[in-house]
């Protein structure tokens, strides 16, 4: 009689969702400065043909010609105005914007992903304090504030345009240290920011050292191509194109490498040595 008096009892109030962690490791400062010496399109090269995704920050472009970064990204959220969440939110010096710029020094770089192309992330008061900690990048797919004030800062930053606008009026910070999606990227807290006057690439920290190895050995044969066709004039398509991990020993450019000393031997970048 009891049993069928029984009503199943639902604990959604003690249901959690599941989520990874923020960060998915970190890279040395030994490799920041390895990476930062290799050009953005040979890092998009080296995770392509590893089979990642697009690691191009769209839209983010340095605010001056040869600006450079090479850093750990520091990550900020940004989320659209609400005023619910505007009082929930932290404010003043706890906000989690400046959160996020206490963590940044020389070798971070500080991600902020905006809610639109065309809204301030920030201008010279708040970005006064960046240049006080030395920051060592500033990347954004939204826009910033007075300009010339932060080319005066001295750090380097990438953003998709300039703006008059105010940024609170749009949105408002949300999150620092978090998983963000910034101009179509993923970006964990901790992975390698580079930025040249081409753009922005995300590195994950987890394939640094590997994404290192297949960009620095796809550079060292771009130069020897360049060397080779600058001292014979012809057509590129005589070594061009390539892929890393694909290169043929008895090719063109097979011939050429090994008269340099290049051979299957000591690179992965000719035909069954890719070692990713």
């Amino acid at each position: 009689m009891l049993r069928g008096c029984l009503r199943p009892v639902f604990l959604v109030g003690r249901r959690t969702f599941a989520m990874g962690p923020a960060s998915g490791g970190s890279v040395s400062d030994e490799m920041l400065d390895k990476l930062g010496g290799l050009s953005t399109q040979s890092l998009i090269d080296g995770l392509w043909v590893m089979g990642w995704p697009g690691a191009h920050v769209t839209g983010a472009r340095a605010l001056a010609p040869g600006q450079k970064c090479a850093g750990r990204a520091v990550t900020l959220q940004f989320v659209p105005q609400r005023p619910d969440i505007q009082a929930d939110k932290p404010g003043a010096g706890s906000s989690p914007e400046y959160e996020a710029f206490e963590l940044c020094g020389p070798r971070e770089v500080l991600v902020m992903a905006s809610v639109g192309p065309w809204e301030s992330v920030g201008g010279d008061i708040k970005f006064l304090r960046l240049k006080q900690l030395a920051v060592g990048g500033l990347v954004t797919d939204g826009s910033v504030r007075d300009t010339d004030e932060l080319l005066s800062y001295g750090f380097p930053v990438f953003s998709y345009s300039t703006t008059p606008r105010q940024g609170p009026a749009a949105m408002q910070p949300w999150a620092a240290q978090t998983l963000i999606t910034c101009g179509g990227v993923a970006v964990r807290p901790g992975d390698a920011i580079v930025g040249d006057q081409d753009g922005v690439v995300v590195v994950p920290a987890k394939v640094a050292d590997k994404v290192y190895s297949i960009a620095h050995g796809r550079e060292v044969i771009e130069e020897i191509v360049k060397d080779e066709l600058t001292k014979n004039p012809g057509p590129p398509g005589t070594y061009y194109p390539f892929m890393s991990g694909k290169i043929k020993e008895d090719s063109p450019l097979g011939k050429l490498l090994a008269s340099k000393g290049i051979t299957p031997a000591n690179s992965n970048q000719f035909q069954g040595t890719a070692d990713w």
